[in-house]
């Protein structure tokens, strides 16, 4: 039998140049990162040197490029393309802060509290009973709940596992025990009114989570607590920018392989996201 190895797009492709919006620094980061996993391994060769490798891989990331697109112009094979994004992919996620280590490191820097959101990763919409579970009511839209820390200046320190949609946010951060843990390091978290109910301590204790107040139909909010929520709306700020530089991967605008695989996709981009917002 014949092997078709050939080109993603034919002999006859176009090729352009593009660039991307990276910085070199993080371009020579991932290519080291890259040229000490054949040592690793035992692996003798690739088939292209580690920079020109980083290069494709961001642009994968950075762009959300189609593999068979990036292998016709490097005159490679599309699945390799796509072995090595998964491979980076990881070497990436095992450098990801863990939540004990992240919130122990903000504790010694003298920081106090930290900021907590949830939001959405869309995917696609695909057939059987199994996706039914990553519908969010919410959003009406298929996807994946990421929990996420930031500091006070919107630094990206923790990404908790993607779930399904359809899992709220604070079902996802008692999964992760996410307030013994915050009060084990000292710690308070400030987040939105999804999480009013997530801090169920003694009503006399430090909350371990401090959210704002939320009107009811019989129940308007007093001046005070329009007030107050105005304040911790100002001090959640920089989680949005977090989120922000997140999702300046095009890649998580809609992810269209497998959810398992979803996990390690977002933390390698946290590793990402934060050698690019502190260089």
């Amino acid at each position: 039998m014949k092997k078709n190895n050939g080109l993603a797009e034919g002999p006859d492709g176009l090729v352009c140049t593009a660039r991307l919006p990276l910085s070199s620094a993080t371009l020579n980061w991932l290519a080291d990162l890259i040229r000490g996993r054949p040592k690793r391994i035992g692996s003798r060769w690739r088939a292209l040197p580690a920079g020109r490798i980083a290069a494709i891989v961001l642009a994968v990331l950075r762009c959300d490029q189609r593999p068979g697109d990036l292998a016709g112009g490097n005159g490679i094979h599309r699945t390799t393309v796509t072995r090595w994004v998964r491979e980076v992919v990881g070497l990436l996620a095992a450098r990801a802060p863990r939540l004990e280590r992240a919130l122990k490191k903000i504790a010694r820097t003298g920081g106090g509290v930290v900021l907590l959101d949830g939001t959405l990763i869309r995917t696609r919409r695909r057939t059987g009973t199994q996706n039914r579970k990553n519908f969010s009511g919410k959003q009406k839209c298929h996807g994946l709940l990421v929990i996420a820390l930031t500091d006070d200046r919107g630094r990206l320190l923790w990404a908790s596992a993607a779930r399904p949609g359809r899992t709220s946010e604070i079902t996802a951060c008692r999964h992760d025990q996410l307030t013994a843990k915050l009060r084990a390091a000292g710690l308070g978290a400030i987040a939105d009114l999804g999480f009013i109910g997530l801090d169920d301590s003694d009503p006399d204790a430090d909350p371990a989570v401090i959210t704002g107040y939320k009107a009811a139909r019989n129940r308007p909010l007093t001046r005070g607590q329009k007030l107050s929520n105005t304040a911790l709306a100002a001090a959640r700020a920089p989680v949005e920018h977090g989120f922000a530089h997140l999702k300046n991967w095009r890649l998580l605008g809609k992810v269209r392989t497998n959810p398992k695989w979803a996990t390690a996709l977002v933390r390698a981009l946290l590793v990402l996201t934060n050698r690019e917002v502190s260089r």
